[in-house]
């Protein structure tokens, strides 16, 4: 008899989350609260209300989506705000199974005088570290019983900003008016690897990661190649929002100019459709070409199920998602959550979406979990991943062992 996936199963399982954006992952009565002493006017201060007006089931467009941060944002503009809201973060995936995540987010945004962006990273890791520690203390954990909570910082830079941003962004404008625009783009990117690489060295901050996010349409990843060269010079793993509003090209830049270990979200790359550039003749042969490229470099799609149907409406029929597609071409995928409150899910709640609509096997289930431990960017050495990872999937065979079988 075969075991049956449920969502009990899901549930008790030990996973990843290797792509979801802090500011797009608070607790909406935190919000609130936030808000409200940050004096940061709300459309709602019910959770009802908000989930109508801002956080809703589906968005018209990306653009609609990203709306809401707009409030995030602001409500998180201080070091215990920061701190509270990653300090939650770690404690709801711990409440759902999820033992190693990489929470990302872009700490220009929350920059001001008086806190630099190191200052905000180190501010999210005391949050992160006090979830951690705490949970880490379970009898369970601490036995050995069952694999610890970790985690690591991945540091988004923006590929488009204004003035209206920060109080950083404002300065950063100001400082470089006289500079071309795409220049100011791309200055700012680099300022904020290096500050992520100063984090980690100088501050212990366990910076794993750096990450380009934001419009993708007329702000191909080559532009960014300065920043994303001090990253690679300096040790730190890469992964880059690609193919999410652009076409597969912009995939194909991301690995090859910016060296990314990993692509986010890269729902183009097997649709020959969404192919733009003159030179390209033969649009079929290209994204034929590019994922058997990514499928034998094991580069890793991080699958973001909910967030692509809440803003494509080719996908609004989950059937129609390209998740399928890359199962069947053998690609490398992690399921994650995007955002959990914008989106209003969690990791379990994608697996599950994952599982009842490709019709997943035990062993794609494994494939999926398994390629979450072993392509994240783990902020030890490569000895202690692992073990680490060899435990959590020891755990993962145990908890598979003990539930309901089928005929």
């Amino acid at each position: 008899m075969d075991t049956i996936i449920t969502r009990e199963l899901l549930l008790r399982l030990p996973k990843t989350d290797l792509h979801v954006h802090l500011d797009g992952s608070l607790r909406i009565p935190t919000l609130i609260d936030l808000a409200r002493g940050a004096n940061v006017v709300l459309p709602s201060c019910e959770e009802a209300g908000l989930r109508e007006l801002v956080f809703k089931e589906a968005y018209g467009n990306l653009e609609e989506y990203l709306r809401g941060f707009g409030y995030t944002v602001a409500a998180m503009q201080t070091r215990e705000a920061l701190e509270r809201v990653s300090y939650e973060l770690a404690v709801d995936n711990q409440a759902e199974g999820v033992r190693y995540v990489e929470v990302r987010f872009a700490p220009q945004l929350h920059a001001r005088a008086g806190m630099d962006e190191v200052d905000v990273l180190r501010a999210v890791a005391a949050g992160m570290d006090r979830a951690k520690s705490a949970f880490n203390r379970r009898p369970e954990v601490a036995s050995g019983a069952e694999p610890p909570f970790e985690y690591g910082i991945i540091v988004c830079a923006m590929r488009y900003f204004d003035e209206r941003f920060s109080e950083y962004y404002r300065n950063f404008v100001e400082i470089h008016r006289y500079s071309e625009r795409d220049r100011v783009f791309s200055l700012a990117a680099l300022e904020t690897v290096q500050a992520a690489v100063h984090a980690r060295d100088d501050h212990g901050v366990p910076v794993v990661g750096f990450d380009l996010a934001g419009p993708e349409e007329g702000y191909p990843p080559m532009d960014y190649r300065e920043a994303y060269t001090w990253a690679h010079r300096h040790f730190l793993r890469k992964t880059v929002h690609a193919g999410e509003a652009y076409g597969p090209e912009s995939i194909f830049q991301a690995i090859t100019e910016l060296h990314a270990d990993r692509i986010g979200h890269g729902t183009s790359l097997l649709n020959p459709q969404t192919v733009s550039d003159p030179a390209i003749k033969d649009k079929d042969r290209y994204v034929r070409d590019l994922a058997q490229f990514i499928a034998d470099r094991r580069i890793t799609v991080e699958i973001c199920l909910t967030s692509n149907q809440q803003t494509t409406p080719a996908y609004r029929d989950l059937a129609w998602h390209p998740f399928g597609q890359m199962l069947s071409h053998r690609i490398s995928m992690t399921v994650c959550t995007d955002n959990r409150t914008v989106s209003n899910t969690t990791v379990t709640d994608e697996l599950w979406k994952a599982a009842t609509t490709f019709d997943l096997s035990l062993k794609d289930l494994k494939n999926i979990i398994v390629y979450g431990f072993k392509r994240s960017f783990f902020p030890q050495n490569y000895a202690v991943k692992r073990e680490y990872v060899r435990r959590c999937m020891e755990y993962y065979e145990k908890v598979v062992e003990g539930a309901p079988r089928g005929a």
